[in-house]
């Protein structure tokens, strides 16, 4: 993306923070899939309800994105390119490492929504500082109740 306009910097933001939000859906998602162990109901249902959460803000974002008359990155190699999260191979992954890591990456999501907010803010555009606002408080909800998780 460029950055050649207010409204093309504050989308360039956005995409990084949808690339964010889909991959660590995706990544929840399969987390949800393939939990085992004493805690796989609790973990199987809580990553259900993240993962469904988490896809629907991914859907709030490019919507967004696409309000300010830019296409959305749409494809695994967008988010790929975009993305600050990892994408890991949870074959075998025991459940509290599912934990720390779905911790981590939504740290990393509520980092990009708080720089979503500063280039916002400094280009007129509360829209989409309060659709990252939104966004910051439900990732590092997420993130206190993962921590809490593990003790």
């Amino acid at each position: 993306m460029t950055s050649s306009t207010p409204r093309a910097a504050v989308a360039d933001s956005l995409a990084h923070l949808l690339a964010d939000t889909y991959t660590l859906a995706f990544k929840t998602h399969g987390y949800h899939w393939n939990v085992v162990g004493p805690h796989f109901t609790m973990l199987h249902e809580m990553f259900g309800a993240q993962y469904g959460a988490l896809y629907e803000a991914a859907d709030e974002i490019a919507e967004r994105i696409r309000a300010l008359g830019i296409k959305a990155p749409s494809s695994h190699k967008a988010f790929a390119d975009l993305t600050s999260i990892a994408v890991d191979d949870d074959a075998g992954m025991e459940e509290y490492k599912m934990v720390e890591q779905l911790r981590d990456a939504h740290l990393l999501a509520a980092k990009s929504a708080y720089a979503v907010i500063a280039t916002a803010e400094a280009h007129k555009d509360p829209g989409s500082a309060d659709l990252a606002t939104a966004r910051v408080r439900e990732h590092e909800k997420a993130a206190w109740m993962l921590t809490s998780l593990l003790g």
